[in-house]
C-alpha cells in the first residue's frame, strides 16, 4: 500500500538487449551483435505499456548501440514522458578501457542520444556498476563531458563491482574537475554490512517480500528515496538461451518469468518517478543546473 508521506523512489530501466550483457561478453563478440535476433524493442515496449497503465515515469539508461540501431525506440520512450540517460555505447566495463577510450565511448553515446531526442543528456550509469575504487577517474571524465549525476557506485561487496564503504544515499562527489551528484543503487544495512536492494538479478533471486521489506525500511525508517532498476530483457522470458558458464547462465535466466508480475506489484505498493525528478524532490534540494551540494560530508575525492 502506497503512503503519500513516504519518499518518492527512483525507477530506472537499463535498455540493453539480452545478448549484450556482461555475463556473455566472452561468448557474444561485440562485432557480432548485429547477427543476433534483437528483442529490445518488444521488451522495452512491454515496460512502457506497464508504466503507462500505472501512470509512472522512469529513467531509461540507454545503450548507445541500441539507440543507434533503434532510434525510434528512443523517441518512443521520450515521447511517453520518460527521462533518457546514458548507459555507455558498447557496454564495456570501465576498467577494461583507458580514460581516452572511455571518453570516446561516452561521448559517442551522449551525442547520439541528444541528437535523437533533442534533449540534453545529464545522467549516466556504468555497465555492470563498474565505477569502483580503481576507476574513480571516470567521474572526472563524466564531469568534463557535461554529466550532472551518476548512478554507478554500488556500496556493497561483489565479485564484479562495488565500493563497500561508499555512501548509501544521494550525495555530491567532489572531484578535481568539479562536482557530480551520485544516487547509488539501494542497499539495506544489517550487522554492519550493506545488502543489495536495487532490482535486477537480486529482484529475481530474492523473494518479493524481501524487497518490499527493504524498500519500506529505506523509506520509512531511514526516510530516504530508494533506487530501483530493471533490465529491459528481464521482462522477456522467451528470449533465446545463450550458452555460457553455468553460473552466468543461471544469473541471467533465473526467474525471468516472474519479473513482470513482481514489478507490477512493486508499482502498486511504492511511489516512483524519474531519477531526475527524485533528485529535485529530495530533502537535499538538489539543483541539477547548478549542482548545489547535497551532502555536508566530503565524498570520494579522498579516495584518489
Amino acid at each position: 500500500m502506497k503512503h503519500a508521506g513516504e519518499p518518492v523512489n527512483a525507477l530506472t530501466v537499463d535498455v540493453e538487449d539480452y545478448f549484450q550483457v556482461e555475463a556473455f561478453a566472452d561468448v557474444v563478440r561485440r562485432e557480432d551483435w548485429s547477427l543476433w535476433e534483437s528483442r529490445v524493442e518488444r521488451s522495452t515496449h512491454r515496460l512502457l505499456e506497464m508504466l503507462a497503465r500505472r501512470d509512472v515515469r522512469s529513467t531509461f539508461f540507454l545503450l548507445g548501440w541500441v539507440a543507434d540501431h533503434h532510434p525510434k525506440l528512443v523517441r518512443d520512450i521520450a515521447d511517453a514522458g520518460h527521462e533518457i540517460a546514458c548507459h555507455s555505447y558498447h557496454h564495456q566495463l570501465i576498467h577494461t578501457q583507458s580514460p581516452a577510450e572511455f571518453r570516446a565511448d561516452l561521448r559517442r553515446a551522449k551525442l547520439l542520444l541528444e541528437d535523437i531526442t533533442g534533449q540534453e543528456i545529464i545522467g549516466y550509469r556504468a555497465p555492470t556498476y563498474s565505477i569502483t575504487e580503481k576507476t574513480l577517474w571516470a567521474l572526472d571524465v563524466l564531469i568534463e563531458e557535461g554529466f550532472r549525476y551518476d548512478s554507478s557506485i554500488f556500496p556493497i561487496y561483489h565479485d564484479r563491482y562495488g565500493i563497500p564503504g561508499a555512501e548509501r544515499f544521494i550525495h555530491t562527489i567532489r572531484r578535481p574537475t568539479g562536482e557530480i551528484v551520485e544516487f547509488p543503487p539501494s542497499t539495506v544495512q544489517l550487522a554492519g554490512v550493506n545488502w543489495p536492494m536495487t532490482g535486477g538479478g537480486y529482484f529475481r533471486l530474492l523473494p518479493y517480500a524481501v524487497f518490499r521489506w527493504g524498500l519500506r525500511r529505506i523509506n520509512r525508517l531511514e526516510h530516504q528515496p530508494a533506487m530501483f532498476m530493471v533490465h529491459a530483457w528481464e521482462v522477456d522470458p522467451d528470449q533465446p538461451i545463450i550458452e555460457g558458464t553455468r553460473m552466468n547462465v543461471w544469473r541471467h535466466r533465473n526467474n525471468l518469468s516472474r519479473t513482470e508480475a513482481r514489478l507490477e506489484r512493486l508499482l502498486t505498493e511504492f511511489r516512483f518517478a524519474t531519477l531526475r525528478d527524485v533528485l529535485r524532490l529530495s530533502e537535499q534540494n538538489v539543483e541539477l543546473a547548478e549542482l548545489s551540494p547535497v551532502s555536508s560530508k566530503p565524498a570520494y575525492a579522498r579516495m584518489d
